[in-house]
């Protein structure tokens, strides 16, 4: 699987607005949200614009505008900001692993690709903003760490 720059932006982003004080209601700018994760701000500005139109993060205009996450981090997994930021999830050759023909022999592929995006669906659509902010990851993650019993 090969994440994008886009998509490590667009995750490192929604992270930094998950962790702001939600009681105070405050938005962030893209500058802030870049200078904290060292990323490009014009680059970033693109990612967010992007997220906006997925429904994952509000904007407002203005002397005290900013960006904010249009819903709770709890409810929004990785696989949400991936197919908001990069389209659908487990494509070869920008088709879904059930609609490529293979020959007799190289066959078994198709069913290794399908098993792919089940284990990549399983992981990325489990695990949400919020685990990652609070480092609260599901066991599904913990165990390819090796950390089964931890958080």
């Amino acid at each position: 699987m090969r994440l994008s720059a886009r998509v490590d932006y667009a995750l490192r982003a929604l992270c930094v607005l998950a962790a702001a004080d939600p009681a105070t209601g405050d938005s962030l700018t893209s500058e802030r949200i870049a200078e904290r994760e060292q990323v490009p701000v014009r680059f970033l500005e693109g990612i967010l614009r992007d997220l906006r139109r997925a429904g994952l993060v509000a904007s407002r205009r203005g002397p005290s505008g900013g960006h904010t996450l249009a819903t709770d981090a709890r409810l929004v997994s990785l696989a949400d900001v991936i197919r908001g930021v990069d389209g659908p999830l487990a494509l070869v050759r920008n088709l879904r692993p059930e609609e490529l023909e293979y020959g007799p022999d190289s066959q078994g592929l198709q069913d290794v690709w399908v098993g792919l995006r089940a284990a990549e669906r399983e992981i990325l659509e489990g695990t949400t903003v919020a685990d990652v902010v609070h480092r609260r990851l599901p066991r599904v993650v913990r165990r390819h760490l090796g950390d089964d019993e931890g958080a």
